[in-house]
């Protein structure tokens, strides 16, 4: 069985990291949270987190958002593809919310793992082998 462990491989850390998944431009909204999201070459899902000061003006709030989002990835981190995610909170919530953050988190890993396992998909069937060899005519 696979451990639930949040290790330090899980993570998103450099500014190069978070900026090449923003820049792949892949993102699912909802209510309260963006997911901005990458494939990775890993065996691993890895998460980093943006809270605004925009969004929730003390730290304190901030922080109790990033726990939550951080425990719900740690306990769906097996299930989830193979990708660099970024979330991003889009509106402020606190302990009264958290069921609907639960299932909004819930229903936007959904997604993800539907829209990558279906680009995947797409992506084998559309593109041309790389192996076989081309068909140039010889020059006689």
């Amino acid at each position: 069985m696979p451990t639930l462990r949040f290790t330090k491989q899980a993570k998103l850390i450099k500014t190069d990291e978070f900026s090449s998944v923003f820049n792949f431009r892949k993102r699912i909204s909802a209510q309260y949270l963006a997911l901005h999201y990458q494939p990775n070459t890993q065996q691993h899902a890895r998460l980093g987190l943006v809270v605004g000061k925009k969004i929730a003006k003390l730290s304190v709030s901030r922080n109790y958002m990033r726990r939550v989002l951080r425990e719900f990835f740690r306990i769906q981190q097996h299930e989830i593809c193979h990708v660099d995610l970024v979330i991003r909170v889009q509106k402020k919530f606190g302990k009264v919310d958290f069921v609907q953050i639960k299932q909004e988190f819930n229903s936007l890993m959904a997604k993800l793992n539907q829209r990558v396992n279906n680009d995947m998909h797409t992506n084998k069937h559309a593109s041309p082998q790389l192996n076989t060899p081309l068909n140039v005519p010889a020059n006689d």
